[in-house]
Formats: C-alpha cells, structure tokens, sequence
C-alpha cells in the first residue's frame, strides 16, 4: 500500500480533527492507479463495527481487499496517522519549519515594536492554515487613539506566512474608558424588538461602520446599548444627529497610511503611529535603488495628491547632507535634561523614532516648565507645546545668543528661508 502523498498534511489534520469529536475508525479505498491518497477518500466511524461493516460492504462481503482492483482498507485513525508520518517524512519536516517560521514571526512582529499580545495571537491564526489573516493592534495617539491592522499572507508553495505590511490609522476620536465601548446599534428585520448591536475596540472603526449604514442606525458610547451615550443616528441611511461634542471628531477624516515590510525590515510601529500624525522619523537602515546604504529624516508630504494606491508619498531629508543636527539643534534649548549625557541620549534617540517628548525647561521667569517637543528637520528646528497640545513660541525657551555657537546665525536664516519658500506661519 502506498501511502506516499502529497496531502499528507491536510490527511493528518482531518485524522485529528475526527478524533476530536469521536470518529477513530478509518476506511479507505486506495486502488494501484491513484497516485495520492486524498482526505476525501477517507470514510470516518466512531466504532469498529460500523468502520468493519463498511469495509465488508465496499470489498464483497469478505473478499479480500488487497486482491481487488479496488482495494479498501481498514485502520484506527491513531495507526494510520503514525503510516502516513512515517511515509512523508518532508510533512514533518515541513512541520517543524513552520513552528520555525511562527518564531521568526514573533520575533519580527516584537523587533518592529508591536505589542506582545500580536505575537501571542500569531500561533491560533496560523494553526488552521488559512490563506490570509489579519491582526489588530493600537497606540496612543495626541487626539486619539492610532489603529494598525498586520497582514499575513501563506505562500502559495509552502505553509510560510510572510509579514509583509500594516496599516494605520490616526483619527481624533477620543480612547474610552475601562467598561465602556463604541458600538452601532442597527435594526433586526427578523426581529424588531431586538436590535443588532456591533461592539468595537477602534472607534475609528465604528464610526466607519456607522457610516456605511443604509438603514436605521445609532453610534453609541457605552457599557450597554441600553445604557449608552448617543453619538449619532440614521433614518434611512440619513444623519439626522450628531453629538455636539463628537461632531469634530465625526467629521475630520482619519489618516490613513500602509507601510511596507521586507525581510523584517521597514517602518516600525512607533515610527508609523508618529508619522501618520505628522511627526518626522530618523531611519538609518534605508538603500538606494542601487543597494548603497543611507540616512534620513523621512515625514508624510500631506502637501502632495496621494498615490495611485491612496498612500501619502514620503518627503526625505538626507542626513547629513540636509544639514539637520539634531544634537546641535537641542543645545540651542534651556533644556534641563540635557546636562544628564543618558538622558541626552534617550531623548535624541525618542525624536529620532518620531515622539513628542517630555522635557523640563527654563520659561521666561527662569523658572522650571515642563514642556513637550519635537524635532522638525526639514525647518531644523524643534517644535514646542504644552500638555494640552497647544504650540508654544519657542523663542521663550532659547539660549541667550551669547550662549550660542557662531552657527546658530546661519541655522536661522537657513530657517527663515526655508520657512518663506513654504509659506509656515509660526
């Protein structure tokens, strides 16, 4: 008997999952002519007497199998499992690389700074094999929560799944609070009296939801759909009402962004979530079309039409050819930390991923502030705000001038300039 074949993984997770409900008893039909057993040719029973009975029934009432054209067969799902691993020793090889390739997935998900619970939820959707999967995951965002859905794609060859991009999504819609969710309540044509209720953990993702509606519908905030805060409604897929207070969050379109990723290398999810909300990042890890390695500053151009696949373009700014030195660029700062060389450190390398970082300077009556900024290297400069995400005029947190090296002259006519040819306004 041949039990070479091709579909000896998908045979073995049939065997398994008949066992799991009760059917332990095989009978196949395996004729000298078929060149793979097949999962269809599999007949499952939860007793031997059942699997005999149709053994005798397919072979002529006792005519032995073997000696037919059309030979069947008989085995406990436990010794056939053992036959076809022993026959495809590649299958559990091929096992094995795909416990590999679940490692290596982990690993890239956490190296590009994803939460733990992403890598956690790995193993469960690759375990069935589909074709494709997604997963979620969120940041803290200035005016609200930033989204990131990870997509896995099975090769067409192999049961390896590639990482190969994520998007994201930056709205204005405020995070909850423990026990309460965005939800959409929508009617029940079968049964009027007991609406459709759609719980989510984005709220970006609920009001795209809600807007979809083309009948009656409610975007609610809650701990339960009878207990919720109305948002917003819909009568026949017209918006009659809108929260005052919600309305600029409703209103103001979310950024949306997919980032791509190569062999684990790309955007991580820190520089993303800062990106998508206008912030720069340094990467250091960039190749020309000619495999030469380079560094730059890199933003979203939200001045620019987006391309043909709905992404914002990248604007570089080559380093150090740009001419933007960060460290140069925060010693022209009453920046308390500074004088600490790690907590110098720590504070160019969060600019350097995109973050508005907390630091303490001297305000105009010399006394402590606490303050948040951001590096801007295209006008290379920082940028100011207080902790309600209010910008702050940076020239109350200067160095006096006899304080500043001779180049600080030159720095700001370069900015000026630069701030002229792009009509900023400070």
């Amino acid at each position: 008997m041949r039990l070479e074949t091709k579909h000896a993984e998908n045979i073995i997770r049939v065997l398994e999952d008949a066992q799991d409900v009760g059917l332990s008893h095989v009978v196949f039909a395996l004729r000298p002519t078929d060149m793979d057993l097949q999962p269809h040719q599999l007949a499952l029973f939860a007793t031997a007497g059942e699997a005999l009975d149709y053994l005798d029934a397919k072979s002529g009432y006792g005519y032995l199998p073997i000696d037919t054209d059309e030979p069947f067969y008989y085995r406990h799902a436990d010794t056939l499992l053992e036959e076809i691993k022993q026959a495809n020793p590649f299958t559990i090889n091929n096992n094995i690389m795909n416990l590999n390739n679940l490692e290596d997935l982990k690993k890239e998900v956490k190296d590009l700074g994803f939460n733990p619970k992403v890598a956690e939820e790995l193993e469960k959707n690759m375990k069935p094999l589909p074709g494709y999967f997604t997963l979620k995951d969120q940041f803290p965002g200035d005016r609200g929560l930033v989204d990131m859905t990870l997509h896995f794609r099975k090769s067409g060859q192999s049961d390896y799944y590639a990482f190969n991009k994520f998007e994201v999504t930056a709205g204005k819609v405020p995070p909850t609070v423990p026990g309460r969710q965005y939800m959409v309540i929508t009617e029940n044509k079968e049964n009027a009296e007991k609406p459709l209720v759609k719980t989510f953990d984005s709220p970006n993702e609920a009001i795209d939801f809600f807007k979809k509606q083309k009948g009656t519908s409610e975007l609610g905030l809650g701990e339960s759909a009878e207990s919720k805060q109305l948002l917003a409604s819909m009568d026949k897929g017209t918006v009659n009402y809108i929260d005052k207070e919600f309305r600029a969050a409703y209103f103001s379109p979310p950024v949306k962004q997919t980032f791509y990723i190569k062999d684990g290398q790309g955007f991580s999810a820190r520089q993303a979530a800062n990106l998508v909300q206008d912030r720069t990042v340094h990467r250091d890890n960039m190749m020309t079309r000619d495999g030469e390695p380079y560094k730059a500053w890199i933003r979203l151009d939200f001045d620019q039409k987006k391309d043909d696949y709905g992404n914002h373009k990248f604007k570089q700014f080559h380093d150090p050819s740009f001419g933007f030195d960060l460290e140069k660029t925060l010693n022209n700062y009453k920046i308390k930390e500074l004088s600490d060389p790690a907590k110098k450190e720590a504070i160019m390398e969060a600019m350097k991923q995109g973050d508005r970082v907390e630091l303490t300077v001297k305000g105009a009556d010399n006394k402590d502030v606490k303050i948040f900024a951001e590096a801007v290297p295209r006008y290379s400069k920082l940028d100011f705000f207080n902790d309600k995400g209010t910008r702050q005029k940076r020239e109350q947190f200067e160095k006096p001038v006899a304080e500043l090296s001779t180049g600080k002259g030159q720095n700001q006519a370069k900015e000026q300039q630069q701030e002229q040819r792009q009509g900023v306004r400070i």
